[in-house]
């Protein structure tokens, strides 16, 4: 990375104004800012809105990945809109676009931007990034992968360690997230 900090936040579009999920996303976008990283989401509502609403709100940016195939326009604390033309160009975009990944709750989207960054990371297709997952919704997903002592024979394993569960940490706080991304980030 040269010196560009990114931190790509995913999670729940339909969760709402007043539920949990969105203070923890507004908070998190606002502490990404205060430490002068940019927050990258799919700039849609739920989370999306709540984590750019508090990066914008701290004076920081917040780039939203959207898809021409959708009729809603961003949400309005996105300071810069990168449009796709389909799905698979804006996980591939949200993805590039991230130094760090911050994994919320969410549904099959969330799951499959977890699963695709985890993946390419895993095999060494991007470099090694820092990819959490915010509290317990995600550990019995995780969970699976520790129990699974399958390997794929296509795989050179000597050259490709099986490294899937060390890849992921799990966060409970703000302070929590931007500790375990300030040490990434410190060891470039």
């Amino acid at each position: 990375m040269s010196g560009r900090r990114n931190v790509t936040m995913f999670g729940a579009s339909a969760a709402e104004a007043g539920e949990e999920l969105m203070a923890v996303a507004e908070t998190l976008g606002r502490v990404f800012a205060e430490r002068g990283w940019t927050l990258v989401n799919g700039g849609y509502g739920g989370t999306m809105l709540a984590g750019a609403r508090g990066a914008r709100g701290a004076g920081g940016r917040a780039i939203g990945v959207t898809c021409s195939i959708f009729k809603s326009p961003a949400n309005e604390f996105i300071s810069e809109i990168v449009t796709t033309g389909d799905l698979y160009e804006r996980l591939r975009a949200i993805i590039d676009l991230g130094d760090a990944y911050l994994v919320l709750p969410g549904s099959t989207g969330t799951l499959a931007e977890l699963a695709l960054v985890w993946e390419l990371v895993n095999k060494g297709m991007i470099a090694r990034r820092p990819i959490l997952c915010w509290g317990d919704a995600w550990r019995p997903v995780v969970g699976i992968f520790e129990r699974d002592t399958t390997r794929d024979p296509r795989i050179d394993s000597a050259a490709l360690p099986d490294r899937r569960v060390e890849l992921i940490e799990f966060v409970d706080s703000p302070r929590e997230a931007v500790a375990a991304i300030a040490r990434a980030f410190a060891r470039e």
